[in-house]
């Protein structure tokens, strides 16, 4: 019995990048579950893996890694990716099938497990136990948890996990990481429906505010469009990403991919420091999967002042000069 673990490089574009961060998360997460080996396949390269990636693969104690040479699986096909993964899957004798709960990951698993015809949990964060195995989830935004039963029903359990539920942590022993090809029979219809190109968003990128670990995030308090030196300061220092509220979109004081929210990106850092922001139930909804939080406020009462782990009352003007003075 086997954990197979959907995998993506860093960067598509990078013939010698490694593994996604929330790739090296899944599979250390991978190891929590009742399985006596850990596996992988390789999704967005095709042909020989880089050595980046088989060392990542390797620190991470995945025993196998599966790939493919097939040549149209270089665009991105939902159906004909989830083929690639079904099959590794049969060779391997998996019994728990994962993948980062990015946009493509559930996309894949949802193809995998419609075919199947088993349950899906999305955005997995913890096992709560082995015997019977029950995971926990994010739901509503991140702001309920629910547990799952998680069944290897019709011999495959599916399930993505969530963006910086686990740190990604080296195995207590290496990992073989041999490489083994996945044979595969495209049909046109797996191939209806692909990326055939690929353009710059408009506006800027969101894989930087979504993918931090630490986020300083700014709200109508920070008081105008010119007023973001020392936000901007501070998350450099920290090695993190600006994010701000709606109503600083709203207002044109920053491009919308900096947005948390509802309408936003949905972020999950280790810290979020939360300065001059309310706290409005549709911010709530893209910053509560985060780690830990820190407001800085004026307002007392403030509900993100009420909701975070730490609260600074004052003006952010004055508290975060004060830290990058601290930290300097």
């Amino acid at each position: 019995m086997s954990v197979l673990v959907v995998v993506e490089p860093e960067d598509v574009g990078d013939a010698g990048a490694g593994l996604s961060v929330v790739s090296q998360e899944v599979l250390t997460f991978a190891r929590s579950l009742p399985g006596e080996d850990v596996d992988a396949v390789l999704v967005g390269a095709v042909g020989t893996p880089p050595e980046a990636v088989l060392a990542h693969c390797r620190e991470q104690g995945v025993r196998t890694l599966h790939v493919t040479s097939e040549p149209r699986l270089e665009r991105y096909a939902a159906r004909a990716w989830a083929r690639v993964v079904e099959a590794a899957a049969e060779a391997g004798g998996t019994a728990y099938l994962l993948a980062a709960g990015t946009a493509r990951g559930n996309e894949v698993l949802a193809h995998v497990a419609a075919r199947r015809g088993v349950p899906m949990p999305c955005n997995v964060v913890a096992v709560v136990q082995t015997e019977p195995l029950e995971v926990e989830r994010q739901v509503v935004g991140g702001a309920v948890l629910e547990r799952v039963a998680l069944r290897a029903e019709g011999g495959l359990a599916v399930a993505s996990v969530a963006g910086h539920a686990v740190a990604p942590e080296p195995a207590p022993s290496p990992g073989e990481a041999r490489v083994e090809e996945v044979a595969v029979e495209l049909t046109d219809a797996d191939l209806v429906a692909q990326v055939v190109r690929v353009e710059a968003k408009e506006g800027g990128d969101t894989s930087a505010l979504t993918g931090a670990n630490v986020v300083v995030g700014a709200g109508r308090g920070v008081g105008g469009a010119d007023q973001f030196d020392d936000v901007e300061a501070l998350a450099a220092r920290l090695g993190g990403a600006v994010g701000v509220s709606r109503v600083v979109t709203s207002l044109g004081w920053r491009p919308h991919h900096e947005q948390v929210g509802q309408t936003g990106s949905r972020i999950a850092p280790d810290l979020y420091l939360a300065c001059g922001i309310s706290g409005a139930i549709q911010h709530w909804a893209g910053c509560s999967s985060s780690k830990t939080i820190i407001a800085i406020n004026t307002d007392g009462e403030a509900p993100m002042v009420t909701k975070a782990r730490y609260a600074v009352i004052g003006d952010m003007h004055e508290v975060i000069p004060a830290v990058l003075e601290e930290l300097s």
